[in-house]
């Protein structure tokens, strides 16, 4: 297991305890590594810096005691945004008709690159409309990236949301 899912593994039970739940866990740097947590209510509303704060706290407590990082390193804690980074399933299905920019590994029908709306989930695979090349299916294990591209739709919807991403 790599240190960022071992972290997140110590850290989300807390966070969701609290009423968050855990978007993404990265480690970037090497000589002091920055530590950025992303995470966003459960209830959907948006988040705010006393938010950040609470679960700031809680994952410093929490990586104090199992020390999971050598040396040094700085935690940020921040909500996802708006045009979110998407990672789990779940975030590919839940903005289902959004436009987003998925960016793989490895090849998928010969591209790396894909600008699309999305269209879900089908077994393990995330399902892309792309504008003039029909649907594609993208393994998940396959992304390396995807983030969801700011329209005026996608912030209507999060407006209508108090704020919150959609």
């Amino acid at each position: 297991m790599d240190l960022p899912a071992r972290i997140a593994e110590i850290v989300a039970p807390s966070i969701a305890a609290m009423g968050y739940e855990l978007v993404r866990v990265q480690l970037l740097g090497d000589r002091t590594p920055v530590l950025q947590v992303m995470a966003e209510r459960t209830d959907r509303a948006g988040m705010t810096v006393d938010d950040c704060t609470q679960i700031s706290r809680a994952v410093s407590a929490l990586l104090d005691v199992e020390d999971p990082i050598d040396g040094t390193y700085t935690l940020e804690v921040s909500s996802p945004g708006i045009d979110r980074p998407l990672v789990a399933l779940r975030d590919f299905e839940r903005f289902a008709g959004h436009l987003a920019k998925v960016e793989t590994q490895v090849p998928v029908d010969g591209r790396k690159r894909f600008r699309g709306a999305l269209a879900g989930v089908e077994g393990d695979a995330v399902r892309l409309d792309l504008a003039d090349d029909g649907t594609i299916l993208v393994p998940h294990a396959q992304i390396s990236r995807a983030k969801l591209v700011l329209t005026d739709e996608l912030m209507a919807a999060a407006a209508a949301e108090g704020g919150a991403a959609v």
